[in-house]
């Protein structure tokens, strides 16, 4: 069953998932050529804490094993749930996709975005655009009175179009009072499909597109997940609420509650940890 929010979950809602933007949106503004991903991430725990709020990735658990980071930077070929290391340099050229969820109130934001660092290529940069708009494409179908499947044919149509490949082994999800809540919103499928959706539903809608085949596999780590064929792969998502109005986008950066958050890119965690 996929729950309904009420009002004072909704509001919730709003406050974790403007936490999580603002903490993207910050985090993305420090990515550079020469940052290493371990940096980023230390860097995102700091936002996150000076939020209020905790990370909803560190230590979450599959089976025995525990996510030891406090977001997911996945660079190039990686599709989702890179883990930051002092090893992974940011080069010009390459892109990074940032995943930011977290906790605050009893209630979970979650959202992300791929950027380039520097000069990409320009099938690389038609592939985050392609991505990007099919995130918008997907987020238009979250009509009440519409199927899950709406959603999930129209990213297809639209990324399949432009000759990319929508990864088949990820989906989307419902997100609340925790990450991961009914329903799953698969990025391909057929019109007229799945869950009609009613008012307060609140859904993590996340495309992710790859460069190449759809085909991808879990490295040895146990969490990260790269295309098969080592071509790169974009993801963006945010959450939504659905309204009688039309959808509404919960994860909206806004000014956080501390004035001491850092924002310098000039980052030292490698050294000073």
């Amino acid at each position: 069953m996929i729950p309904i929010k009420d009002r004072a979950a909704i509001a919730r809602m709003r406050e974790s998932c403007a936490i999580a933007a603002t903490v993207l949106h910050r985090l993305q503004a420090l990515v550079q050529p020469g940052i290493n991903t371990y940096d980023l991430d230390q860097a995102g725990r700091d936002l996150i804490a000076a939020c209020g709020a905790r990370s909803a990735d560190f230590g979450y658990q599959i089976g025995s094993r525990r996510f030891p980071a406090y977001t997911c930077l996945s660079v190039n070929e990686e599709v989702v749930h890179g883990i930051g290391s002092l090893k992974r340099i940011l080069r010009t050229g390459d892109i990074l996709s940032l995943d930011v969820t977290v906790e605050a109130g009893g209630y979970i934001g979650d959202n992300a975005i791929t950027v380039p660092v520097g000069a990409i290529p320009p099938r690389v940069a038609e592939l985050l655009q392609t991505t990007e708009e099919a995130l918008r494409v997907g987020i238009r179908q979250a009509q009440v009175g519409n199927r899950i499947g709406d959603i999930s044919h129209a990213i297809q149509t639209y990324v399949e179009a432009r000759g990319f490949s929508v990864v088949r082994d990820l989906v989307g999800h419902g997100v609340g009072r925790t990450m991961h809540e009914e329903p799953q919103i698969p990025n391909f499928g057929r019109r007229g499909t799945g869950e009609r959706m009613k008012p307060g539903m609140t859904l993590a809608i996340e495309p992710m597109v790859n460069l190449g085949a759809y085909h991808v596999k879990t490295l040895d780590d146990g969490w990260t997940v790269v295309t098969v064929d080592g071509l790169p792969s974009a993801h963006f998502e945010h959450t939504v609420l659905t309204t009688e109005k039309g959808p509404e986008i919960l994860t909206i950066p806004r000014p956080p509650p501390s004035p001491a958050l850092p924002t310098s890119p000039i980052l030292t965690y490698s050294t000073r940890n």
